[in-house]
C-alpha cells in the first residue's frame, strides 16, 4: 500500500522556502557580480577576499557597490575616500601595521590602493531560518522550523574570528555556521524528547537552542568573548510530524473528543430546539385555536347581525309589497271601474248614437223618399214641361219661315267664324241656288261643316 503524502509537511516546507526567498537581500537574488576593477599601475598584487574588495574601486565620486553594503570611493588613483554607511562595520588595514588604521560602525577614510585593504560587513540584524529533521525519542520523524537573529556585538573580534571573505555576502557563511550549530542543538533536544511534547511545548527546545548559541556567540560566563556577536531572539514557528499516519493518528483522540462533544452538543441544541419547537408549536396551535374561536365567534356576532338585517331587510320588502300589492289593488279596482264607467258611458254613448243613426237614418229615408217623390214629381213636371217646350217648339218650327233661320245662322256667323281654326289654305264654298227652302239651306251648311272639319283634319 502507498504511504499518502504529507500535504501539510509539504505545505511548510514551500512556505518556508518562499519565505527564505524573500529574506534573501535583493542583489542576491537578480543583480550580477560585479566585475573587478584594474589595479593601479605600481600596486601590488591581490591579497585574497581583502585585496579583491581593496581593488573594487572606482573613478572619482563614483559609486560602486561593496556586496550587500553601497560603499562609495571617490577621489583619482592613489588618493581616495572610501565613504562607509553609517549602518555598516568597516576595518582599515595598511601594510606593515600591525593593527587596523580604523575599525568600527560608519567610519569612513583616506584609502590607498597600493598598501592598503578594507572590509566592510553589515550591521543590521540578520535572520537565519532553520529547517531540522529531527529524530524524537519514539523514533518518529519530526520537522523543527524556527529562527535565529543575531548582530555583531564586538566587530574587532568577530572579524578576526570569522569568515566575512564572500564577496557578494559576507554574512552567508557566517549564517550557515550558525544555522548547522542550531539545527545540531534542536536535533539533540529533540532526540530527547516525546512527539506530543515537541508538539504541544516548544519552549525547553527554546531554551536549549538559546543557551548553546549564546555560548558560541557571546562566550561562557568565566569571561571569554565568544564571536563577537549577540543572539537577539530564538524562536520555534513550527513542528510538524513527517509521518501522515502517524499525525492523523495524533489527532484522531482529539478530533474524535471534539467530534463527541460537537455531537452532544449538537444532540443538546437539537433536544433544545425541539423543546423551543414544541412549545413554540403549542403555542402557535393555542394561539391558532384561540383566533379560531374568536373569529368563530366574531363570524356568529355577523351572521347573526346579517341575519337580523336579512330578516328586517325581508318584513320591510314584505310590508313594502303588501302595500304596494295593495295599492295597486286599489288602482287596479279604481282603473276597473273608472273602465266600467267608461264602457257604460262609451255603451250609453253608443245607444244615443244609434239612436240618432236611427233617426238620421229615419229621416234621411224620409228625406230620400221626400227627395224621391220630389225628384219623381220634378222629373214629372220636367217631363210634362218637355213636352210641353217640345210642343211649343215644333209649333214654334212650324211657325219659323226661311228668312227666320236666315236671319239666326247670320247672327251665328261670327261665334262660328272665331272657332274655326287659322286657314292654311283658302277653299271655297258656293251657297247659291235656291234658299228659299229649309232643305237646301241645311245641305249647303253641311258642305260648309264637312269643309271645315276637313280643314281642321288636315
Amino acid at each position: 500500500m502507498a504511504a499518502k503524502n504529507n500535504s501539510y509537511l509539504d505545505q511548510v516546507v514551500a512556505q518556508q522556502a518562499e519565505l527564505e526567498e524573500d529574506l534573501r537581500p535583493a542583489f542576491a537574488r537578480s543583480a550580477p557580480a560585479p566585475a573587478a576593477m584594474p589595479i593601479p599601475p605600481g600596486a601590488p598584487g591581490p591579497r585574497g577576499a581583502l585585496a579583491k574588495r581593496a581593488g573594487r574601486v572606482g573613478s572619482a565620486r563614483e559609486n560602486t557597490p561593496q556586496g550587500p553594503v553601497e560603499v562609495r570611493v571617490s577621489g583619482w588613483w592613489r588618493w581616495r575616500t572610501v565613504l562607509v554607511p553609517p549602518n555598516a562595520f568597516v576595518v582599515h588595514t595598511r601594510r606593515g601595521a600591525a593593527e587596523p588604521l580604523h575599525i568600527g560602525l560608519g567610519v569612513s577614510f583616506r584609502f590607498d590602493p597600493a598598501k592598503d585593504s578594507y572590509l566592510v560587513v553589515p550591521g543590521a540584524i540578520q535572520t537565519i531560518l532553520i529547517n531540522a529533521y529531527c529524530i524524537c525519542s519514539e523514533l518518529q520523524g519530526v520537522l523543527v522550523q524556527g529562527y535565529v537573529q543575531w548582530i555583531i556585538d564586538d566587530f574587532a573580534t568577530a572579524y578576526r574570528k570569522l569568515d566575512f571573505s564572500d564577496p557578494e555576502d559576507p554574512m552567508r557563511l557566517v549564517n550557515v555556521q550558525l544555522r548547522e550549530q542550531a539545527e545540531a542543538a534542536i536535533k539533540d533536544k529533540v532526540s530527547t524528547m516525546a512527539v506530543r511534547d515537541v508538539l504541544s511545548d516548544k519552549q525547553p527546545i527554546i531554551e536549549e537552542l538559546t543557551a548553546r548559541l549564546r555560548t558560541v556567540a557571546e562566550g561562557a560566563g568565566d569571561g571569554a568573548r565568544g564571536l563577537g556577536l549577540s543572539i537577539v531572539t530564538v524562536q520555534i514557528k513550527e513542528a510538524v510530524v513527517s509521518s501522515n499516519t502517524l499525525w492523523e493518528n495524533l489527532q484522531k483522540p482529539y478530533r474524535s473528543e471534539q467530534n463527541r462533544v460537537a455531537r452532544l452538543a449538537e444532540l443538546d441544541a437539537q433536544e433544545a430546539v425541539s423543546v423551543r419547537e414544541a412549545a413554540a408549536g403549542r403555542a402557535a396551535e393555542q394561539r391558532r385555536i384561540e383566533n379560531e374561536r374568536e373569529l368563530a365567534e366574531l363570524r356568529a356576532r355577523n351572521d347573526a347581525a346579517s341575519f337580523d338585517r336579512e330578516s328586517a331587510e325581508r318584513l320591510r320588502r314584505t310590508e313594502r309589497e303588501h302595500e304596494v300589492n295593495r295599492e295597486v289593488a286599489d288602482l287596479a279596482q279604481q282603473q276597473a271601474l273608472h273602465t266600467l264607467r267608461l264602457e257604460r258611458e262609451q255603451h250609453a254613448e253608443k245607444l244615443d248614437n244609434a239612436r240618432r243613426q236611427a233617426e238620421r237614418v229615419a229621416l234621411r229615408q224620409e228625406a230620400d223618399l221626400a227627395l224621391a217623390q220630389a225628384k219623381t214629381r220634378v222629373a214629372h213636371e220636367a217631363a210634362l214641361l218637355e213636352l210641353d217646350r217640345q210642343r211649343v217648339g215644333v209649333d214654334i218650327a212650324n211657325s219659323r219661315n226661311a228668312a227666320t233661320m236666315q236671319a239666326e245662322l247670320i247672327e251665328a256667323l261670327p261665334a262660328i267664324v272665331d272657332n274655326l281654326p287659322t286657314p292654311t289654305e283658302l277653299r271655297t264654298v258656293q251657297i247659291g241656288g235656291d234658299t228659299t227652302g229649309l232643305a237646301s239651306v241645311v245641305a249647303q251648311l253641311s258642305d260648309i261643316i264637312t269643309a271645315i272639319r276637313k280643314t281642321g283634319q288636315s
